[in-house]
């Protein structure tokens, strides 16, 4: 069964940085792709990013410059470097994951987290 387990949300200032960790479980995920969505209060949730095995990353264009995806496939495990954090990026920030390249894929991603919530005050 997988299993995906966020840490490191909290409570900053506008301007911080944070650092986001999902632990993945149940099966290798060397071949996965991996990302994080999030979903703001009375919003829909919505795409940050997503990485590659390979290594091939994507943002959407309202992190692209101050986010930064990686992930360790030796450790199962994805990261989200938040630099320059606004008041809307304010959400519950969710881990995913995908066999599937195609992120438009029916039903992409699969599998998800719990989510880890991210307050920025201004």
């Amino acid at each position: 069964q997988v299993q995906l387990v966020e840490s490191g949300g909290g409570l900053v200032q506008a301007g911080d940085s944070l650092r986001l960790s999902c632990a993945a479980s149940g099966r290798t995920f060397s071949s996965y792709v991996m990302g994080w969505f999030r979903q703001a209060p009375g919003k829909e949730r919505e795409f940050v990013s997503s990485i590659s095995w390979s290594g091939g990353t994507y943002y959407a264009d309202s992190v692209k410059g101050r986010f930064t995806i990686s992930r360790d496939n030796a450790k199962n495990t994805v990261y989200l470097q938040m630099n320059a954090l606004k008041p809307e990026d304010t959400a519950v920030y969710y881990c995913v994951t995908d066999p599937r390249v195609n992120r438009q894929s029916a039903g992409w991603p699969n599998y998800w987290g719990q989510g880890t919530q991210v307050t920025v005050s201004s």
